[in-house]
């Protein structure tokens, strides 16, 4: 089994109580929960922070989202725009899934 490493200090993520999966626009970097704190103080600006997507917040966004991507696509609800609001509500769920299944599920408990 490959190790998780951390973005920030190159160290080897052991615990998953560690691990902060963090995503900004299309990336998806895993960190220590201590270095994910020191990359939240670099970050300047609201376009260069980034997203935590594990923990309770992203789990509910994630399931919020799924809910809404669901409905506006499988509904004629809003027409056209419905569905285009449905494919940008699906991102936030993908990329909640590629942080499990990339990085999460590779770390120990």
């Amino acid at each position: 089994m490959r190790l998780t490493i951390c973005r920030y200090c190159g160290k080897p993520i052991e615990k998953r109580d560690q691990l902060v999966t963090a995503s900004n626009w299309l990336r998806v970097r895993p960190y220590h929960f201590i270095c994910f704190q020191e990359v939240e103080k670099e970050s300047t600006t609201i376009y260069n922070s980034w997203t935590p997507l594990n923990g309770p917040a992203g789990n509910v966004t994630a399931v919020i989202m799924a809910g809404l991507a669901g409905w506006l696509l499988a509904t004629d609800s809003l027409g056209m725009a419905g569905s285009l609001i449905g494919l940008l509500a699906l991102y936030r769920v993908l990329i909640r899934l590629v942080a499990l299944v990339g990085f999460e599920s590779k770390v120990p408990k």
